[in-house]
């Protein structure tokens, strides 16, 4: 009994430990995105505060978090300072599903979880436009919700493509069944369309049309200052993280390897390089990619492997 307490501390540690690190990376992954942002505009980014500008993050943490706090008329303020908590929350709790080897927790159906938690943020963005009384909020909100959910139809088919060809709700065992021959390779196109999903689940350019500021302002975080706006920005960039280190995870099997960090930065790299040279599209051509495009072209994926594996049945039998 007394070994099981010892190693469930020492799990609890080891979570801890990841989150702490977690927050760190996204504090430096802002000061990276400003400095290659700088350089692709033939600039210097932040430079100022230490070294080569390296406590700029902290010195935003401290300028963001000791802003004044003050409630907005008419709006539902129980519920407009608890989204962007929520949303800090759910990005957290998302990095719980990391496939240790050694964990207290066996998580069986670790794919599945991280579907139903992907499907709560765009709950949490409806209700903080709404909750803020204010036309601007709401009407990025709805754009946002709108196009999350069109595009969620799409990468939850891409996963249920990538659990047909592993045959597991398993993180790990789909990293397994990639040993001598990637999903990168095999299925090339489907990866490209899950980017593109990505992005637009992250609201990143050429897709942030929550924050077209000739249309919206900045979208559903217009009323957000101080606190509430450092929690969104927090949950924002770390599921930038997240999606980087889950894109590695679904099609390789680099999780043993010192390249596994390697290909999260590229990732990562890549889509702030995007933000910095792409032109924002236009609202009905991104509607229209998704369920014109891309949604038809998955369904064929779905039905050809399905297909496949029908034959093959048939051949063994």
């Amino acid at each position: 009994m007394k070994y099981i307490n010892y190693y469930i501390l020492l799990n609890m540690l080891n979570l801890l430990i990841m989150l702490l690190i977690l927050l760190l990376s996204i504090a430096f992954l802002t000061l990276l995105e400003r400095k290659f942002l700088g350089y692709i505009q033939m600039r210097k980014g932040p430079n100022k505060v230490w070294i080569m500008g390296l406590f700029q993050p902290f010195s935003d943490a401290i300028k963001l978090l000791s802003k004044e706090l003050f409630y907005i008329y008419k709006s539902n303020y129980n519920l407009f300072y608890l989204c962007p908590l929520l949303s800090f929350m759910l990005m957290m709790i998302l990095w719980l599903l990391y496939p240790y080897y050694t964990n207290i927790y066996f998580l069986n159906y670790s794919i599945l979880l991280m579907i139903i938690f992907m499907t709560l943020g765009s709950y949490l963005i409806i209700f903080m436009g709404w909750s803020s009384n204010s036309i601007y909020s709401m009407m990025g909100s709805i754009r946002s919700v709108s196009q999350m959910l069109s595009y969620e139809v799409s990468f939850i088919l891409i996963i249920f493509v990538l659990m047909f060809l592993g045959e597991s709700y398993m993180l790990i065992d789909l990293m397994k069944f990639q040993k001598n021959f990637w999903f990168l390779l095999i299925i090339y196109p489907l990866f490209i369309m899950y980017f593109i999903s990505i992005m637009v689940e992250l609201n990143r350019s050429p897709m942030d049309f929550i924050e077209g500021e000739s249309e919206l302002v900045s979208g559903f975080n217009i009323e957000y200052f101080s606190g509430g706006f450092t929690l969104i920005f927090l949950g924002e960039y770390g599921m930038i993280i997240f999606f980087s280190f889950m894109s590695v995870l679904l099609f390789t099997d680099l999780l043993e390897s010192y390249m596994f960090f390697l290909f999260i930065n590229i990732f990562i790299l890549v889509i702030i390089v995007m933000r910095g040279l792409l032109p924002r599209m236009r609202y009905d051509e991104l509607m229209y990619m998704c369920w014109k495009i891309i949604l038809p072209m998955i369904l064929m994926y779905i039905i050809l492997i399905m297909s496949m594996k029908y034959m093959l049945i048939i051949m063994l039998i």
